[in-house]
């Protein structure tokens, strides 16, 4: 196995039912944008009745029927975040304690130790994050998988990692190997993949090729470092 095997993300998910939520960050070919991309998927009604919307910059899951809402504690939440020089993306509500410790000097490590998977026994599905820090039109990021340690939701294992910005590479990390009873969770470090110039082809790629069943929405952005310009695509199967 070549450890520096790079693929697109079409690669990387095409053909797997459910890889669950994922989050893509890196720096397209070019050298000149930071991307981050995040999709969620769902196999319930309560998941599937969501969307994405966009409030002052920031992306929020919310309901599509609120009529038809069953539990909003895992589902409805922040999952995209600025605060000054951090672009914060996550799969819970732990975007709202990352913000939170930033914005009072403190690190995305040290507010994730404060965290755990969620509680949503058998599956315990992991919590993964990422935040992007800029920096002299550059930036380097963060990404983090919070995941049970045993079957039984002993306790919580944390994996945190780091990565200077490399022109036309990214890391995808998701929630779940595929589908299952319980549903297998993510192993081993974020994966490689290729990212492109264009936020089309980016967003295409991940779209098409995310089960049909089961994708739900998806949000990519990329960030000009040099102008600070964002241009986004937003994709909302409701």
């Amino acid at each position: 196995m070549n450890i520096y095997d790079v693929k697109t993300i079409g690669e990387r998910i095409k053909g797997n039912p459910y890889v669950g939520r994922g989050i893509v960050t890196g720096t397209s070919a070019d050298g000149r944008n930071a991307v981050i991309a995040y999709f969620i998927m769902g196999r319930s009604s309560n998941s599937r009745n969501r969307i994405f919307t966009i409030k002052d910059g920031d992306v929020y899951t919310e309901p599509h029927d609120p009529s038809k809402v069953k539990d909003p504690s895992l589902i409805i939440y922040a999952a995209i975040r600025s605060y000054e020089n951090k672009l914060i993306v996550t799969n819970g509500d732990q975007t709202d304690t990352i913000y939170d410790f930033v914005s009072e000097g403190k690190d995305f490590k040290s507010a994730l130790e404060t965290r755990c998977f969620e509680p949503d026994e058998p599956n315990f599905t992991p919590r993964i994050s990422s935040m992007i820090t800029f920096s002299d039109k550059s930036f380097s990021y963060e990404m983090s998988i919070l995941k049970s340690i045993d079957a039984n939701g002993t306790d919580c294992a944390r994996y945190t990692f780091s990565y200077p910005s490399y022109k036309g590479l990214g890391h995808f990390i998701h929630t779940y190997v595929t589908d299952g009873d319980p549903i297998p969770t993510f192993q081993g470090e974020p994966e490689r993949i290729s990212i492109p110039n264009d936020i089309d082809v980016l967003t295409n790629d991940i779209w098409e090729n995310l089960d049909e069943n089961n994708k739900i929405s998806l949000y990519v952005r990329y960030t000009n470092l040099a102008t600070g310009k964002q241009n986004f695509r937003l994709i909302n199967k409701n």
